[in-house]
């Protein structure tokens, strides 16, 4: 390995545990995941009596909260490996199973997962499920036009032409995706992620008030929320 090369997988280690590195309090992500958890226990003081209903969401998020709803329920396409307390369901959240539209519960709450469900009309089903299953919600999404995107941690990658994101998606290694040994496998990474701008985000939530989340003044993401107190 060339010094060049060293220095670049320096800059790149540096660069993850500063923005992205879950573990480390003092990374962007980290910083930002506090923040989120304190506005939405602001918003919903009453959360630890909640029956919460999470949408693609996983048990190890919910431990870092610092308060614990009454009932957790998953609703996931594959299975993960759910805390004790926390219930799985299999299933699409733009098309739930029967069973749990049976369910009643408090609040559907989702992190990043509308920029992934595939187009404006799975955008518009995951948002009826949200409005269905439960009369408050806490939707956050990635914004667009933040420099830096958030999956691949590379600056304006949203905006390059899909041959450049293909590119930079094989050989980039800071983010969350890491590359696909098939070419076709990444690209359907790349195509799998859509940011939406704050006009198309509150298209699927207008009864919801919509915030920008903020990192040094820049709007980081957004966030739908319907029914707090």
């Amino acid at each position: 390995m060339g010094g060049s090369e060293r220095g670049v997988m320096k800059l790149r280690k540096s660069l993850m545990s500063r923005v992205v590195d879950p573990d480390s309090a003092r990374s962007v992500t980290s910083q930002l995941r506090v923040k989120r958890w304190a506005e939405l226990n602001r918003r919903f003081p009453q959360l630890a009596d909640m029956k919460v209903l999470d949408l693609g969401g996983t048990s190890e998020s919910w431990l870092l909260s610092p308060v614990r709803p009454a009932e957790v329920v998953l609703l996931n396409i594959r299975p993960s490996r759910p805390d004790d307390g926390v219930r799985e369901i299999i299933g699409d959240a733009c098309d739930p199973p029967e069973s749990l539209l049976g369910e009643r519960f408090d609040l559907v709450y989702s992190n990043s997962v509308i920029e992934h469900v595939g187009g404006h009309a799975a955008r518009s089903k995951f948002a009826g499920s949200v409005h269905d299953l439960a009369p408050n919600h806490w939707i956050q999404t990635p914004y667009r036009y933040f420099p830096i995107e958030p999956h691949w941690v590379f600056p304006i990658f949203q905006y390059l032409p899909m041959s450049a994101r293909l590119a930079v998606a094989k050989r980039w290694r800071l983010g969350h995706k890491a590359p696909r040994d098939r070419l076709s496998e990444t690209l359907e990474q790349v195509m799998n992620v859509e940011l939406l701008d704050r006009t198309s985000f509150a298209h699927y939530f207008p009864r919801s008030t919509v915030f920008f989340e903020k990192v040094v003044g820049f709007p980081k993401s957004l966030i739908a929320v319907s029914g707090a107190g």
